[in-house]
């Protein structure tokens, strides 16, 4: 489990950030220790050829509250993400469902990763030049920035970790409220239901929480980082771990769905977005790139019917930009792909009839 510590002699244009610590690592600032820049996420292995996730570092909240610092407010908050970001399409999918995209803007950065500054050589999120120049992408609205990059360097003048996706921005205060997907979902599923179109849509209700945060937690680590483990590894005894616990996690659902609709019941909540966004791309990219090919989604009777129920909710199939997902993933990462050649199939019709009404709506 991860703690979470207060971090200081930070100088943001918001007072606290709140850092979580692992058990290899506490990024502590005042004792000016920081977040190494990786170029892209490959770099993230260890000593081990294991791939390794670095916290979020932006973790503040926003309160329904209207005196907190960050109270829930109508077209006060703007959301950057990338339709290849699983992390990301979880905050957009959230604003569907919950009826928030009205209330809070968001802006989607183009799918390849490209030089994010002149004098050095980082790769990362960038913004279109123009509306016309990416289909689905948008130039930034608010700050004109090029890059996520920037946003980051708008937020803080000493911020030297990686520059993700989301990015949950205060329009009035000019700074990041958090880039932690899973606080961002948080936010939306409770804390704008006074402005949102569907405020009794609870996706975390009370008397399911423990269960989804215990199914949150193995999924996380068994299938949404499990593949990141699988493909990111640069030595075999770390993937042979990886991916023996992908598959073990994956049989582990296919078990738990072939008896109920969802993953806590039969009821829809935030487990099931978490694993949506994972799902989606598995037979499109994951088999093939990340080298998760013993066995696919569509070969799961549960979990491919599963995931072609959520893909049907309303407002769930506009997430799912399976062009960005395909150009992201197979372009931006040199190191694993050098040539960019992108798969033709499986092109998997996900809108086509599935069998999860037999568990009632």
């Amino acid at each position: 489990m991860e703690n979470t510590v207060v971090a200081s002699g930070f100088s943001p244009r918001v007072p606290l950030l709140r850092v979580r610590s692992s058990s290899t690592e506490i990024y502590n600032y005042n004792k000016q220790q920081t977040i190494r820049m990786a170029n892209s996420l490959v770099d993230e292995t260890t000593a081990s050829g294991a791939y390794n996730r670095p916290p979020s570092v932006f973790r503040n909240f926003v309160s329904r509250d209207p005196t907190s610092q960050f109270p829930a407010e109508s077209e006060r908050y703007h959301l950057y993400m990338s339709y290849a970001c699983p992390w990301a399409c979880r905050c957009l999918a959230y604003l569907k469902l919950k009826g928030l995209d009205k209330a809070i803007s968001f802006t989607s950065v183009k799918p390849i990763w490209e030089k994010t500054k002149e004098g050095d050589e980082h790769t990362g999120w960038i913004f279109p030049v123009s509306s016309a120049e990416e289909p689905g992408a948008e130039p930034d609205p608010l700050n004109g920035a090029k890059s996520i990059r920037a946003l980051y360097d708008i937020a803080s003048s000493n911020y030297s970790g990686r520059f993700t996706v989301p990015v949950l921005w205060d329009k009035k205060q000019k700074t990041i409220v958090s880039n932690e997907s899973s606080d961002i979902l948080r936010m939306f599923n409770s804390e704008f239901n006074d402005i949102a179109e569907n405020p009794a849509l609870d996706l975390y209700p009370k008397p399911l929480q423990a269960k989804i945060d215990e199914v949150n937690e193995w999924v996380y680590d068994g299938i949404n980082n499990g593949v990141y483990k699988c493909g990111f590894a640069i030595k075999q005894g770390p993937y042979n771990e990886a991916v023996t616990k992908l598959y073990q996690t994956l049989d582990k659902c296919e078990e738990i769905l072939s008896k109920q609709r969802y993953l806590c019941g039969n009821t829809l909540t935030e487990a099931d977005i978490r694993l949506f966004v994972t799902l989606i791309r598995f037979d499109e990219v994951y088999g093939v790139y990340f080298k998760c090919n013993k066995k696919l989604i569509r070969e799961y009777p549960n979990l491919f019917n599963y995931t072609k129920d959520i893909f049907q909710l309303p407002g769930i199939s506009s997430t799912v930009n399976m062009e960005h997902i395909k150009r992201h993933y197979y372009g931006s990462h040199p190191s694993i792909n050098p040539s960019g050649v992108i798969p033709i199939g499986p092109c998997t019709d996900y809108s086509a009839p599935h069998d999860r009404e037999r568990f009632g709506s």
